[in-house]
């Protein structure tokens, strides 16, 4: 953990499901499939799904050229972005007590355009995050396929996470309550396919597989 969290990283609300520690951001990051990124147009906030992937301490942003809204995020202006990995319902014997576990990762800063050299290896980072292999697999992007693509970068600088695990919370109360209690399990699944998605394992979306 670090010895000192910026203010506007710091969880206020159950304190203790924050990690601040770079290895569970990335993970996070690096198994989520989609992210949001946030930002501010002459006072109106935008939220876009959107795709992403990290390499070391950057975090790549999937964009157009023809968006308007992602060229004024290029310009310099502060961003968000935001994934969500959810793994399970809780499911509580009171209404107040349901929930959900979770990890989520959040990263601040100011994006910036990616560009020359570094775009051709932003994009196969994004393509490897969705389907790893399939950048030796397909057609590299020609000029034009490029200059249509934007890349934001962005610095994983300001970034901390949140994470939920466990049982439900139980009020002595309401133990003795006819109604059942506990986590539902929850997963991205795939369904059966010709293609090789090193992403699935059993069925079962998760981290990029490492085997061929």
């Amino acid at each position: 953990m670090r010895e000192r969290v910026p203010e506007r990283l710091r969880v206020k609300r159950e304190p203790q499901r924050a990690a601040y520690d770079r290895e569970t951001i990335a993970a996070i990051l690096d198994e989520a499939l989609i992210c949001h990124l946030g930002f501010e147009v002459e006072g109106q906030p935008y939220v876009i799904p959107t795709l992403h992937a990290r390499v070391g301490d950057v975090l790549y942003v999937h964009g157009s050229a023809a968006s308007r809204m992602l060229r004024h995020a290029a310009g310099g202006a502060p961003v968000c972005v935001t994934v969500t990995l959810l793994d399970g319902l809780v499911l509580a014997r009171s209404v107040f007590n349901h929930s959900v576990n979770y990890r989520s990762a959040i990263v601040f800063g100011t994006a910036t355009l990616v560009e020359d050299e570094e775009k051709p290896a932003a994009l196969r980072a994004l393509t490897e995050q969705l389907t790893p292999g399939r950048s030796d697999e397909a057609r590299q992007p020609t000029a034009t396929e490029l200059k249509a693509t934007w890349i934001l970068s962005l610095p994983l600088d300001e970034a901390s996470a949140k994470v939920r695990t466990g049982p439900e919370v139980a009020e002595p109360e309401d133990l003795d309550l006819p109604v059942w209690a506990g986590v539902v399990p929850v997963h991205l699944a795939a369904e059966p396919s010709e293609y090789d998605w090193r992403r699935v394992r059993d069925g079962r979306l998760g981290p990029p597989r490492t085997d061929g």
